[in-house]
């Protein structure tokens, strides 16, 4: 009677391990989503990433860190600075929606831009009046203010004030127009919004409204591009003190 042959070949590798080690790829990638998605400092990113870089010895050129009561004082968060990056990033996504979903993905420039006193959202002519108006009739405009409403609502610091800023091009108002010059049409397209968002929710005590008539141009006159560019609403966000503190944060916060 033959012998059988004992089989020499490696064990292979257990059901239950191949499922853990999925589950395992699912999780890391999880949790790279969420820091992906996270708001950052860059600052201390920068610094994280030379203080692995001279420990490990890999990457070169590595940030030199150093570890001090002073350095340890501004890493605790300033809540009211905290809240106006979040409100940045929010008005940010609410642009980008509002482009994607419009005009096939080619929506209207409106623009989130930083300025002198804080930042601002520019919506442009082709969104927001005709030559001679100040009425929104555009049912995507209105949708977008009401979004603005909302994050103004629920993320705006209290500490920060909205002024409306209406313009208008050099054209002078047609006759059948109610207003009798550029300045009262610009008046009346920054009190337009600003009416909007009040009727949406927002607080009038952080509300305030500023006209500049033709005189503080964007782009040329001379040309119907040019004019539609300049014929155009602002929406500031400032703070009632410490405007340079609360914009150097802004900055540090979006870069």
């Amino acid at each position: 009677m033959a012998k059988k042959c004992k089989c020499e070949c490696p064990e292979c590798m257990p059901e239950w391990l191949a499922t853990f080690g999925d589950l395992m790829s699912l999780l890391l990638c999880f949790f790279v989503l969420l820091l992906s998605m996270s708001t950052m400092d860059a600052k201390k990113v920068k610094e994280a990433i030379g203080s692995l870089a001279g420990a490990l010895s890999v990457l070169e050129g590595g940030t030199q860190t150093e570890v001090s009561r002073e350095r340890i004082q501004k890493a605790t968060p300033i809540q009211k600075n905290e809240e106006t990056a979040q409100t940045v990033n929010r008005l940010s996504a609410a642009i980008a929606e509002f482009k994607q979903f419009t005009a096939g993905g080619k929506g209207p420039a409106i623009t989130l831009q930083e300025g002198e006193e804080g930042f601002f959202i520019r919506l442009p002519a082709d969104i927001t009046f005709p030559p001679g108006s100040a009425k929104i009739t555009n049912t995507d405009t209105l949708l977008f203010l009401k979004r603005i409403a909302i994050i103004i609502k629920q993320y705006l610091p209290k500490n920060i004030e909205i002024q409306i800023r209406g313009y208008s091009d050099n054209t002078p108002p047609p006759p059948t127009s109610p207003y009798g010059d550029n300045w009262e049409l610009s008046a009346a397209r920054a009190l337009s919004v600003l009416k909007i968002l009040i009727k949406d929710g927002v607080n009038p005590k952080q509300l305030s409204a500023a006209a500049y008539g033709e005189y503080h141009p964007i782009a040329s006159n001379a040309t119907p591009e040019g004019r539609a560019k300049n014929r155009r609403v602002e929406i500031w966000f400032f703070a009632k003190k410490n405007k340079e503190k609360i914009k150097k944060s802004i900055l540090d916060k979006v870069k």
